[in-house]
């Protein structure tokens, strides 16, 4: 399993992961994705996410999905554990948010995610 940075030329195995229902809305995303990754398995595109800093100590996650035929076999936990390494190195980040669909929204909990505003938020502490 590989990760690496976003490329113009992976929009269309990105979009092939996405939810029909959100598709055009990813599509626009994708035009200027910011920090996105794909995940990458025997040279197929089997995953993608990414994030924006909205502050020196918050992030957000964004657009993390994987292909449907590769759920529930640990993709999208490595992918949200690489996310979350990368929102690491960004700097001293406090929280982190998403926004899923309502039917990921137990992935998001089941990493510590927890509901407040509407979001789901993850409280990150730095160990002194």
């Amino acid at each position: 399993m590989d990760i690496r940075p976003y490329s113009n030329s992976d929009r269309d195995a990105c979009l092939a992961c996405c939810e029909s229902a959100h598709h055009s809305e990813f599509a626009q995303f994708l035009k200027s994705p910011g920090t996105y990754f794909v995940m990458v398995h025997d040279g197929r595109i089997v995953g993608c996410g990414g994030f924006s800093m909205d502050s020196p100590n918050s992030a957000t996650l964004r657009w993390g999905m994987v292909h449907p035929q590769f759920r529930r076999m640990g993709l999208g936990r490595f992918l949200l554990m690489y996310r979350m390494k990368e929102i690491g190195r960004a700097g001293l980040v406090a929280t982190v948010s998403v926004c899923p669909p309502p039917k990921f929204a137990t992935f998001y909990e089941r990493e510590g995610f927890r509901p407040a505003g509407g979001v789901l938020v993850k409280k990150l502490a730095v160990c002194p």
